[in-house]
């Protein structure tokens, strides 16, 4: 079996896999993919004898699993009690509104990406906004709204050297 989303070492790695394997497999894929492809998706159902509307149905109760890509620019919006209390519910409406992106969403230059997490475990920042893995903290809407100019400036200049 040769996969041209690169998942066949991980299906080779739980040769005789089960239904138990499933999570671990997804994990992995995602891990390898950065999200869950439909023909991986699909491919894992064969694998493990397991229709991909089951697959989905599994991978879609759990909320580390996504099903798009991760733009270049991936923010999480922290909605712990803290961070909710501080105003991440303006942030995330912020965001959604300039990016015009809901959660889950990829835009579709693949720049922007937005998720909503439950807690960041950064409370005393609250309100978190997580950009690529750096943290930004007791942000405002103003304070969002230069985070994605920056962003779009740094595409524009990329964009120029390329």
């Amino acid at each position: 079996m040769s996969s041209a989303n690169g998942i066949d070492s991980i299906l080779r790695r739980h040769a005789n896999a089960g239904r138990e394997s499933l999570i671990p497999i997804l994990q992995e894929v995602q891990e390898r993919q950065g999200y869950l492809s439909r023909e991986a998706v699909v491919e894992i159902g064969r694998h493990l004898g397991l229709p991909a509307s089951k697959i989905y149905g599994v991978a879609t109760f759990y909320n580390q699993f996504r099903f798009q890509p991760r733009g270049r620019h991936h923010f999480m919006v922290c909605r712990g009690t803290a961070c909710h209390v501080k105003g991440s519910g303006k942030a995330l409406e912020m965001l959604t509104r300039m990016l015009k992106l809901k959660p889950g969403q990829t835009s579709r230059d693949g720049m922007f990406s937005l998720e909503v997490v439950a807690c960041m475990g950064a409370c005393g920042l609250a309100p978190v906004v997580n950009l690529n893995g750096e943290f930004h903290a007791k942000v405002t809407p103003r304070r969002l709204a230069a985070i994605i100019a920056e962003c779009r400036r740094m595409e524009e200049a990329e964009h120029v050297q390329a």
